[in-house]
């Protein structure tokens, strides 16, 4: 889209994009959005820095009354993005092609599935894969559906919780927002923001308050779930050296890390989408299946298989049990896990569901949503069948430090990984994926924001990105030496809470997006 053109689509606006835009410091920035969101970005920086107790007391606290008071929202919610995805896939509506009937991809099938699941999830699943079907099995804050810890039983329901968390439900949050945003900006020539999915319900109010409101949301949702990542992220890296190298995890090696992520990340974003992210996304999918097949090769093929059959089944078993929130009698379990895992998975649809739209024009429909919503699912049963398997072997069978349960999530894969052969060489290869996972999140994360604040626009300076990946470094190395541990646990709740109103915004998406795939096909 070039700057100043009128959009012109099926829908009549007379958005013109670019119009609220200004020219400030070599940036082209939408001044109502970028205003307040920086704005809003630094008064909590100094509110968290100046009270990071009181901070991290209140923003908890807004966390768990959302959660606890709205489990049924948020937990219905994710149920019906599961079902709206699948139908996506069968419905007549799957045959459009995203960007009309003559669009070509921009990416190779295997760029832009390794740019799906390095955006999505990847990092989160180089620890929890371990740490979780681990913690469950051993009891660490409560088992999934009361299973008894410790026993056969258990290990089946921690490896179906698991896989619950991985599966279908966080990818469908992502399809949600991804097939929403990618149809309006490539099919209906809208810009490429938020607001611009609502168009069917709103109209040109979209344009207004309403569409502020949603974009500004976006930008705060994903700027703190980035530099919360980012933060949490140095505190795995760093922990990880500690346990190679014995280096001491300080507050200023976590810091270190953060400025090498950021400095790395400021020259994959100059570089752009097709330089910087695929290549990296390319790299993260050649490292991460080389330390797969290590793990697979190394705690045995057979066991993997029936690791990976035994995911399935217990999914499969107990996905409705699980998805159930009337009468649930592991309470603490599931508000603690489960309805957490929603909100976070939610209150990142806008970073990761943006960036998925950019890299999927080309595809049809139904193209999409089985590359977003199954062949990730299937792909995060094959990793929990070697990762979190192989873990929950060894503490089955009392073998390492994971026998005695999670002391550190941090650590967890390098506590599994010990105990395989050529544990110092692998343990590097896990720290470095590490590295290059969050270097891709925080330039994927650039670009989103970048477009947000930039009214919709694709190609704005490249100065922009620059400033939003140095900002989230910022935010993510002051709070964390200013704050400490409790300064994240603010930022990280501060982000959670926001997908409790990014719920009825998903749900409204839903209505929208299928009212502009219906007109389509007129």
């Amino acid at each position: 889209m070039d700057d100043q053109v009128t959009v012109s689509n099926p829908y009549d606006t007379d958005y013109e994009l670019g119009q609220d835009n200004v020219k400030v410091l070599g940036m082209d920035i939408h001044n109502p959005v970028f205003g307040t969101s920086a704005a809003a970005i630094v008064l909590f920086i100094v509110l968290t820095l100046m009270f990071p107790a009181e901070s991290k007391d209140l923003l908890v606290g807004a966390r768990g009354w959302a959660i606890t008071n709205f489990d049924w929202l948020i937990m219905g919610g994710g149920n019906i993005f599961v079902i709206f995805c699948l139908a996506m896939i069968f419905l007549p509506v799957g045959k459009i092609r995203l960007g009309g009937v003559d669009a070509k991809p921009d990416f190779s099938t295997r760029s832009w599935l390794s740019m799906l699941f390095a955006a999505g999830m990847g990092i989160g699943l180089m620890f929890w894969s371990v740490a979780e079907p681990v913690a469950y099995y051993t009891n660490w804050y409560g088992t999934p559906l009361n299973a008894a810890p410790n026993t056969p039983e258990g290990a089946s329901a921690a490896m179906g919780a698991t896989m619950f968390h991985w599966g279908l439900h966080p990818w469908a949050i992502y399809g949600v927002v991804g097939l929403a945003l990618c149809f309006f900006t490539y099919n209906k020539g809208l810009p490429l923001t938020l607001r611009s999915a609502f168009y069917p319900l709103f109209g040109e109010r979209v344009w207004g308050p309403i569409g502020h409101v949603i974009d500004v949301l976006a930008v705060l949702a994903t700027i703190f779930g980035l530099a919360t990542s980012l933060g949490l992220g140095a505190q795995q890296a760093s922990g990880g050296l500690n346990f190679l190298f014995g280096i001491e995890n300080t507050i200023a090696l976590q810091i270190a890390v953060i400025i090498v992520v950021t400095l790395i990340a400021l020259m994959s974003v100059v570089r752009g989408l097709d330089g910087g992210v695929k290549v990296l996304s390319n790299i993260n999918m050649v490292i991460a299946f080389a330390l797969l097949l290590f793990v697979i090769v190394a705690g045995s093929i057979t066991a993997f298989f029936s690791n990976f059959f035994g995911v399935l089944g217990s999914y499969a078993e107990n996905i409705l049990p699980l998805s159930n929130w009337v009468g649930r009698e592991d309470e603490t379990w599931f508000h603690g896990w489960t309805v957490f895992y929603w909100a976070w998975w939610i209150s990142w649809s806008p970073f990761v569901g943006m960036f998925i739209a950019r890299v999927s024009r080309g595809r049809t429909v139904r193209e999409f949503m089985i590359a977003v919503l199954l062949i990730p699912t299937l792909l995060s049963a094959v990793w929990m069948a070697a990762f979190g398997g192989t873990a929950l072997d060894q503490a089955q069978a009392g073998v390492g430090a994971l026998a005695e349960g999670v002391s550190d999530v941090s650590l967890s894969m390098y506590q599994m990984l010990a105990n395989l052969p050529l544990a110092e060489l692998t343990s590097g290869i896990a720290v470095l994926l590490v590295l290059v996972f969050f270097i891709t999140s925080s330039d994927s994360g650039s670009l989103v924001i970048d477009s947000i604040t930039a009214g919709g626009k694709v190609d704005a300076p490249v100065s922009q990105r620059v400033f939003w990946a140095t900002v989230e470094g910022l935010i993510a190395g002051v709070l964390l030496f200013g704050g400490g541990a409790e300064a994240l646990s603010a930022l990280q709740a501060g982000a959670v809470t926001t997908g409790l109103p990014f719920t009825v915004i998903l749900l409204l998406m839903c209505v929208s997006l299928y009212k502009g795939l219906k007109h389509e096909l007129r």
